[in-house]
């Protein structure tokens, strides 16, 4: 079944409202301020897709979560490192290779600026019933995974 079109054209000035939002709010970088962990946004970017994943990670891996190239995120990895926010590990599933991992000081910085971004969310969503919170958690997720998705086939396929 076909999506509504008119719904979809309903949807698209939407997703540019909440686009906008976050960069002209400039909400990433407002809630690292807050945080006042004095890191820059492609760091953050490493540690909280470190803690969200909960456990160590390959960069590639990071870098695929990112949808970033390796070598970026190699360079951010050695920052990150210089300052103890994060550390190789070795991976058990393979002894030659290297999971990076954030330390304790790396896993703080993270949580507070997930505090700073969730306590934005939370307001924004404190007179939904939890109704329309869970509805909108499941999907915004599927909406994001589906899209997400089909947009990496795209990237794939030859021109």
């Amino acid at each position: 079944m076909e999506p509504d079109r008119a719904l979809l054209m309903e949807l698209l000035p939407r997703l540019n409202q909440l686009s906008r939002s976050f960069n002209r709010g400039r909400l990433f970088e407002r809630a690292i301020e807050a945080s006042g962990i004095g890191l820059d946004h492609p760091s953050v970017q490493i540690l909280t897709t470190l803690q969200l994943a909960g456990e160590p990670l390959r960069i590639g891996e990071i870098a695929s979560r990112l949808q970033v190239v390796g070598p970026h995120v190699t360079r951010q990895v050695q920052v990150l490192e210089k300052r103890g926010l994060v550390e190789r590990v070795t991976d058990p599933a393979d002894q030659r290779a290297r999971l990076i991992a954030p330390t304790a000081p790396g896993r703080a910085a993270a949580e507070k600026y997930f505090g700073a971004v969730l306590g934005w969310f939370t307001d924004a969503l404190a007179d939904w019933s939890p109704e329309d919170r869970s509805a909108l958690g499941r999907l915004l997720g599927r909406f994001a995974d589906d899209l997400s998705a089909r947009l990496s086939r795209l990237d794939t396929e030859a021109p």
